[in-house]
């Protein structure tokens, strides 16, 4: 389960990337009632969602050429230049190198071999995202990749994850930070199926947001013009979960957990 006591290698931070800030603010507002904030005039338009009085999220301009909209996930380290060259002995990219944001904190952006994005975010006067597994905040993280074996290899090599392959679906397997135990499960792997390579899907985290009803979520996305991807349905001992692409084709899902 995800909480704020963040230990290295677990989520810390989630942002999205879009076109068009306040548009996606007000979808976002009308599907889990967060509320943007923007970070002020030398932030370039980047902002954050809050949830009442807690940061669950944030936004900004997409900036990288030919980038598309997207969630972003980040994973806490404690030296975000140590990480970037443990990034690149295990074969991934480096999108842009480790920076000071403000006082707040030092990131790093990268691609995992398979081709999936994610960041790391170094704390500093920001730990993180204030609140987690409530609802209308990010509850666990998975990543659908084209090749769930050099996945696990290279997030093994980097965060020393703990990984744990499980009969739930085909080709899943649990992550949990290094000697967190069971409660600590953060996130999954997801090997792509042959039909999903085919029609192109490619390698991607996505985030999940816990709901109190995932059908009346769901039937709010649409009318909101979200896309859906995979429709209301239960999965057996875990939840009702949904997933879809928000109006300018960022990838996310929501889920009534079975046990909250």
């Amino acid at each position: 389960m995800l909480t704020i006591d963040f230990v290295p290698g677990a989520p810390n931070w989630l942002d999205l990337g879009t076109p068009d800030v306040d548009a996606a603010a007000a979808f976002y507002r009308e599907l889990f009632g967060w509320e943007f904030q923007s970070a002020g005039p030398d932030a370039g338009g980047y902002g954050f969602f809050r949830l009442g009085d807690r940061v669950v999220a944030a936004a900004g301009l997409l900036t990288e050429e030919g980038a598309r909209s997207a969630w972003t996930l980040y994973f806490h380290t404690t030296d975000a230049q140590a990480t970037t060259k443990a990034v690149e002995q295990a074969g991934g990219t480096v999108r842009f190198g480790p920076f000071d944001v403000f006082t707040a904190g030092r990131m790093a952006g990268f691609t995992d071999p398979t081709g999936a994005d994610f960041a790391v975010w170094e704390p500093a006067d920001v730990a993180g995202l204030e609140e987690v597994t409530a609802p209308g905040t990010l509850c666990w993280t998975e990543l659908y990749t084209t090749d769930a074996s050099a996945a696990k290899d290279f997030y093994r090599s980097v965060f020393s994850w703990d990984l744990r392959d499980v009969d739930f679906g085909p080709g899943y397997t649990l992550v949990t930070p290094s000697g967190g135990g069971q409660d600590a499960q953060h996130g999954g792997i997801m090997q792509l199926q042959p039909e999903n390579l085919a029609a192109g899907t490619t390698s991607d985290w996505h985030p999940y947001f816990e709901v109190i009803d995932c059908d009346t979520t769901a039937a709010r996305a649409a009318e909101h013009g979200a896309t859906a991807l995979i429709a209301p349905m239960d999965a057996e001992n875990v939840g009702r979960l949904a997933m879809f692409t928000d109006p300018f084709g960022a990838t996310f899902a929501v889920i009534t957990s079975a046990m909250v």
